[in-house]
């Protein structure tokens, strides 16, 4: 047992046992050597030399035996010990030398053979390992091409599509969905709680309760659910108007979260309501078109609503306004209508525009007076306003409906016929208004053509009398010699201030004027026989003229006049040149007889001239 017990303790190696073993045999042996010894020194007992020669031997011997003793037995075991030690530190080619036949021989070759086996097992283990990884390398690059593949797919699509848990928290959400609610990333959202990011509130900022979310809701009930009617907020606070739909996830039976795919469409109703408007409204002024009155004509056409008033107007001047000052100009006057219009009337009035010029007020519950007193109204409004050089007016007609036996359609033809009447009788005013209105503009604009004016219309008139013209050819001349500029209505200011060289581009337009002035005087009964006159004006006699290139006789007589009675009074004032004395500018006019003059007007001005000295 006690034997046992030693081999036992932890603490005692073998190689210590055996070294105890031999200590004891060596000194049972030395006690041996000893007690011979001590026999011999007894009988040999005067030979001192012998006991010591005894002894040293005895001495060496022991050691000679240990020796041995070490080499064929402690050694093997020491070289064993460390290949074992080698060995279980992960060197797996060490081996044992075999150098005897006995049990430590035979301990060494099973483990030369356990180390054999553990090494193919290892090795094997190894490659199987290298094998495995490489397969689960494979399978990972595979799952990870399926997933970027997943992910491109995602990132592709225009819709906007994110995940969420089943607490409501984000699991993914595609390019689409994180540029629509402004962010910058997915990082930004993912474990978030997406009720509380983009799904908080109603459209109005009212806070949006976790039941009354659908969303949310498609994880409790496990139905989907489709929206076009709500709104998700940005990440700025502002929000967008969605179409979105919210799905279920399932996995073994079981709910574990949901797919949102939704769209902006912010921008489709915002169309919608723009088409909605443009069926109902009058795309330049705002107001009601005609297919909206004529609807809503026959839903205020009850008994409740009477008296019904109807306002037919048509705005003045606006052909005349486009074809002079362009439909940018005539746009501005329409504007300017519909605003006066709506600055006058009721909010429940209804305004519309039926035609270019033309337009009704529907007016429920209003009686003739009170029509009448409208009508003034805008009348004395449009009279405070001008467009460029054009007095804003228009001719207004009205008609009142006071039973239900009377046809309402009857009405609107009244109130246009009153209307049209009331245009018929006031167009001479209306159109001497507008050309008055026209070269007050010019005038004012440049003081300057204000005296030229003056100045041409008197000399013609002067010339006429000197020629022998009728009184009403004279009147006209000095009527056509008085609107002859009016065309430079149009021009810049520079163009009329300009008194050095001018471009091409500049003369050109300069040159436009007649046109313009012809143009004008054309749109109105009472100036279309001066039109012919003032477009001819700049005709030259030798036919370097503008803008036809008229020569000689062909030039009308009275625009030969003007030609002369306007030079005159630019060379004698420096309209665009330095300014010449009177004798001087008559030796001009003398020297261009034949070329830019009429010869025989030029002899005629000339006398003129004289008895005016």
């Amino acid at each position: 047992m006690k034997a046992g017990g030693l081999m036992e303790n932890k603490n005692i190696s073998i190689r210590s046992i055996i070294i105890i073993l031999f200590v004891v045999i060596m000194l049972t042996t030395v006690g041996i050597v000893g007690y011979i010894v001590f026999s011999s020194w007894m009988f040999f007992r005067d030979d001192t030399i012998i006991v010591l020669i005894l002894t040293i031997f005895n001495f060496i011997l022991s050691i000679a035996i240990y020796s041995k003793f070490k080499n064929k037995f402690l050694k093997p075991i020491d070289h064993l010990i460390e290949t074992t030690e080698k060995f279980s530190k992960g060197d797996l080619n060490q081996r044992a030398n075999i150098v005897r036949n006995d049990e430590i021989g035979r301990i060494a070759k099973a483990f030369n053979k356990m180390a054999d086996t553990i090494s193919m097992l290892v090795n094997g283990l190894e490659d199987k390992v290298k094998e495995r990884t490489i397969e689960l390398e494979k399978t990972n690059n595979k799952l990870k091409e399926s997933k970027d593949h997943l992910r491109l797919i995602l990132d592709s699509t225009v819709e906007a599509i994110y995940g969420i848990d089943v607490d409501g928290n984000c699991t993914f959400c595609n390019a689409s969905g994180i540029k629509i609610l402004g962010y910058n990333n997915q990082n930004e959202l993912i474990g978030r709680s997406m009720h509380n990011q983009v799904h908080h509130s109603f459209r109005d900022g009212k806070p949006r309760s976790m039941d009354e979310c659908k969303i949310y809701n498609v994880l409790i009930t496990g139905q989907g659910t489709c929206s076009d009617v709500e709104v998700f907020w940005r990440k700025d606070g502002t929000n967008l108007d969605v179409e979105y739909c919210a799905y279920p996830q399932y996995k073994n039976g079981k709910i574990v979260g949901a797919v949102i795919t939704f769209t902006d469409i912010t921008e489709l109703n915002k169309n919608k309501e723009h088409i909605k408007y443009l069926t109902r409204h009058d795309s330049l002024t705002g107001l009601y078109n005609r297919m909206f009155f004529e609807d809503e004509l026959k839903k205020v056409d009850t008994k409740e609503n009477l008296p019904i008033s109807i306002i037919y107007g048509d705005v003045n001047g606006l052909k005349m306004t486009n074809d002079i000052f362009g439909h940018e100009i005539g746009d501005k006057l329409l504007k300017k209508s519909a605003e006066i219009m709506k600055k006058v009337c009721r909010e429940t009035d209804i305004i519309a525009r039926i035609g270019g010029d033309e337009f009704t007020i529907l007016l429920p519950n209003t009686e003739q007076s009170d029509t009448e007193k409208i009508i003034k109204r805008i009348k004395c409004e449009f009279a405070n306003e001008n467009i460029i050089a054009i007095k804003a007016s228009i001719s207004l007609g009205c008609d009142t409906k006071i039973s239900t036996e009377q046809d309402i359609e009857s009405i609107i033809k009244n109130a246009e016929g009153k209307m049209y009447k009331q245009k018929t009788l006031n167009r001479k005013k209306i159109n001497s208004n507008i050309i008055q209105t026209i070269i007050e503009t010019l005038h004012n604009k440049n003081p300057e053509e204000k005296r030229h004016s003056i100045n041409v219309s008197e000399t013609c008139k002067k010339i006429g009398m000197a020629m022998n013209l009728s009184d009403a050819k004279v009147r006209k001349l000095k009527e056509a010699g008085f609107l002859h500029d009016i065309g430079k209505i149009v021009l810049q200011e520079n163009l009329l201030c300009n008194k050095g060289s001018m471009t091409e581009e500049q003369q050109q337009k300069l040159q436009q004027h007649s046109i313009i002035g012809y143009r004008i005087l054309n749109l109105f009964h009472d100036t279309m026989d001066l039109a012919e006159v003032v477009l001819n004006h700049h005709e030259n006699w030798d036919g370097s003229g503008y803008p036809k290139g008229l020569k000689g006789e062909e030039i009308p007589k009275l625009s030969r006049i003007i030609k002369i009675a306007e030079s005159y009074d630019t060379m004698i004032n420096g309209k665009y040149k330095e300014a010449m004395s009177k004798e001087e500018s008559l030796k001009e006019i003398k020297r261009q007889s034949g070329i830019i003059f009429d010869p025989q007007i030029v002899d005629v001005f000339i006398d003129l001239m004289k008895e005016f000295d």
